[in-house]
This record gives structure tokens, sequence and C-alpha cells, in this order.
């Protein structure tokens, strides 16, 4: 009886919001498994027939950091804003930037009152600063909440008067084009997640929905990423972990998407080509190398801060699922984690700032992947199951209708083996959330639409109710 209410509240609570979702055939069939990859569709609306390759100028190496400076020289910058964090700002990396920064004679003012996940309001902050500053170049030093909150202001102060929602992707914001032309931005990460040194997205939590919404315009996109090895020894255990966890997401949901040529509909122009395609073949090269690298050095980064190889591996990983994530997208996993964020209540994760109550991403991401990849194995049953192989699992005698159930438990295992929270309990949630983890799911469009199964309101609180513990 009381999980017939729970469930009767929660398609209650979604049917109010149906009015965000997409009602187009293409994304609201039910699920067929005789289509394997193909959404079913009567739409006469003509399918994707090409896909576009974007990234940032990549420059890795181990202290390459020390050469920003002379990039800000070349480029001519008269006045700088460098954006960190106040963790980031009293570490060795910060230090080598400004020594670089100093030495080339390069005029700069740090802003370093940036949240970890960030939020409208600590966004707001950032562009505020921007806007006042009147500068020509824009630098990031930190991890994905740092390099995001830095394209956001550099966005903004590019468009003066336009709101925050303006170019947030629809039906949350307006998803505006970009009309004036943005400041050169350096990104130098000093995790190993986000990948968004590559990308052009920058997400952080609506405090009005309680979830995380997305900003994805080519146009935001670092002209340039500095990755270098040298930082991932200062970043502690859990930090190393939740981060690996982003890219092994980023690796599987791009490489599992639904493939660019039956996305629709067809753009009228190119400039309207999304930065999120599907999976396509030259994403699937970064993302399965990503993989690889992941089942190789993530458990021995994760547990050895001085295993240089391993740490150096995974921050060269997460460019290289930046790379395919960024132009392939993704798709459950990150839809659902976005409420999973937004709606924290007390849950503090061991590593992070304690000023305030913290999902961190990664986490949120990883808590959903055994129960989403299990959901979409179907669609796509070959490439769950070679995912499922590059993480160590021998699939010889496998068969197509086992690869949910596979990729799931080798997931299982691989989020077990690092300590990671047994699921959304752990995080302060029970079945009573449900209808609001949904809810703040729905609008997701700009993920959720490419995942290979399409989802209804009741496949996503089966996929929350799942997710409650892992083991």
């Amino acid at each position: 009886m009381a999980a017939a209410r729970g469930r009767d509240a929660i398609v209650k609570v979604v049917r109010a919001v149906e009015g965000a979702s997409c009602r187009c055939p293409a994304h609201s069939a039910g699920f067929n498994p005789a289509s394997q990859r193909r959404c079913q569709t009567t739409e006469t609306t003509e399918t994707e027939y090409a896909v576009e390759m974007a990234t940032s100028t990549i420059r890795y190496g181990m202290g390459v950091t020390q050469e920003v400076g002379m990039d800000f020289q070349n480029m001519g910058a008269k006045k700088v804003c460098l954006m960190t964090d106040k963790t980031v700002g009293k570490l060795p990396p910060m230090q080598i930037v400004l020594e670089a920064m100093t030495k080339a004679g390069i005029n700069y003012e740090v802003f370093d009152n940036i949240r970890v996940e960030p939020t409208d309001s600590s966004f707001t902050a950032a562009i505020d600063f921007a806007k006042k500053g009147n500068f020509d170049a824009f630098l990031a030093v930190g991890g994905g909440s740092v390099m995001d909150t830095c394209k956001a202001a550099n966005l903004f102060s590019a468009h003066p008067d336009a709101e925050l929602l303006d170019f947030v992707y629809p039906p949350i914001g307006k998803g505006l084009p970009v009309t004036n032309e943005l400041k050169p931005l350096i990104a130098v990460p000093t995790t190993s997640g986000t990948g968004s040194e590559t990308t052009g997205v920058a997400v952080f939590d609506y405090e009005p929905m309680q979830a995380k919404i997305g900003i994805g315009l080519r146009a935001i996109r670092p002209t340039m990423g500095l990755v270098d090895p040298m930082h991932c020894k200062y970043m502690p255990e859990r930090v190393t972990a939740n981060s690996g966890f982003d890219v092994l997401c980023h690796a599987l949901e791009s490489y599992t998407a639904i493939p660019f040529q039956e996305r629709r509909p067809r753009p009228q122009n190119p400039i309207q080509r999304p930065a999120y395609q599907g999976s396509n073949p030259i994403s699937d090269v970064w993302s399965l190398h990503a993989l690889r690298i992941i089942n190789k050095f993530m458990k021995r980064a994760v547990r050895n801060a001085d295993d240089l190889e391993a740490r150096s591996s995974m921050h060269l990983a997460s460019t290289f699922a930046g790379i395919g994530f960024g132009n392939a997208g993704v798709h459950l996993c990150h839809g659902m984690s976005y409420p999973i964020s937004g709606l924290v209540k007390k849950f503090k994760s061991k590593d992070y700032s304690d000023d305030h109550a913290l999902v961190p991403h990664g986490l949120s991401v990883v808590v959903s992947a055994p129960a989403v990849f299990q959901f979409t194995a179907p669609m796509c049953p070959e490439r769950h199951l070679e995912a499922a192989e590059i993480l160590g699992y021998d699939i010889r005698n496998a068969k197509r209708e086992d690869a949910g159930p596979i990729l799931a438990d080798v997931l299982r295992k691989f989020v077990k083996d690092l300590d990671v929270d047994d699921g959304l309990q752990a995080l302060g949630y029970s079945t009573e959330d449900i209808p609001a983890l949904v809810k703040g799911t729905l609008p997701q469009h700009r993920v959720t639409k490419l995942s290979p199964r399409p989802q209804t309101e009741e496949d996503l609180a089966g996929l929350f109710e799942a997710s409650m513990k892992i083991y």
C-alpha cells in the first residue's frame, strides 16, 4: 500500500512538469527490444547526417604551467582575470602560475570566491567581478568548478545585458546563441575529472530548482588547456576517487549515447548543431582509450598519492574523456546526478570543504551508474559488453542479453573497491525523495535525450529506487 502511494506521488509530480518534457515521438516512444539502438518513431523529421569535432588546444607536459605567462604575453593580453578557489589558491600550482605571470610582466587580478559545485549565486558573483574588471583575457586555475565559473564569467562579460538563463539549454533557459566575441581563456586543471579544459560546457546548481543546469556552447570552450601532471599529487584521496568516477562516466556515457546519425531534428544551419551530438567514430576513440587508462591506473591513483605514473595517467584520461564526451555528450548518469547534487540535505564528503552540504559531482554521477547501464544495455549490448571487457570482465562466453547485468556488476565491484558510499540512502536520500529527484531530472533534455533508451517518468523513478543501495 505504501509503495503504491509512493509511486502515485511520483507520477503526480512528474506529470505536473511534463509540460517541460519532450513530446516528440523520437524521444517518447516505448522501449522495443527488437529495435536495439534505434528509437521507434513515425516522425518524418530528418535525422542528423554529420558530426562536428571541436576541442581546445591542449598542451601537455610536466611543468608546462610555467609557460602560461608567456602565452598571455604572446596574445598581447594587458589585464587578465585569474580565477581560482580558496583551497587551490594556497597550493603550489597557484604559486607557479603567479610566478609565471609576474615574470612575463602580465597584469592580473585574482578572484577566489568560487564555490566548489557552483550555484547561480556564485556564478553571478564571478560574472559581476568580470564585468567590472574590463579584462582582455581569462585564466582558470583549479578543478571543474573553477573552470566552469570562469567560462561563464567570460561569456557574460561579453554579453553584459544578458540574464543568467539566456544561454542555459531549453526548456529551463532560452538557449540563445552567442552574438559577441569572447576573450581568450586558458585553463589549468588541478583535478583529474571534469575535462572542462576541453569543453564548451559550464554547469551550476540553480537554487530555485534545486538541480544542476548547464550552458553548452562551443564559444565558451577554453582557448587552451595546460595539462600539467605536476598538479595531480596535491589531490586528496576522495577528490581523486570522485574525480575519477566522473571520467569513468564521461567515457561510458559518451560511448553508449545514441548514435549521432539517429539524433533529430537535423539542424537547418550548421551553427545550430549542438555541442553534444551523440556517439560518433571520433569521440569513440577518445572515450575507449580513457576507459583503458581508468582500468589500468585509477585504483592506483586513488590509493597512492605518490604514484605519479598513475596520477598523471588519470590526468590525461580526464582530458581524453573530455574530448570524447565534449562532442558526443553524456546521458542518464549525468542527467540524474543534477538533482542528486541540487537537493543535497546534510551530506558532506571527506576531503572537501565542510562549509556547506555537498555531494561531489563524480559521486553524484557514479551512484546511479549500475542501474543506468543495466537499463540502457538492451539498446546497444555490444558496446556495453565491450566496456565491461575493457574494465576487466571476460566476455568470451557472455550473451548479448546479459550485457546489462554484466556491466552493472563490473561497476558495482569497481566502486566498492574504492569505498564509494552505498547508494543514495548513504547520501541522505530515501524513497520519499524520488518524486523530487525525478522532477529535477525531467527538464535535463541536453543530456537525457542522448540516452540510447528513451525513458518515462516511471523508468526514472525505478532507476532512482534501484540506486538507493548499490551493493
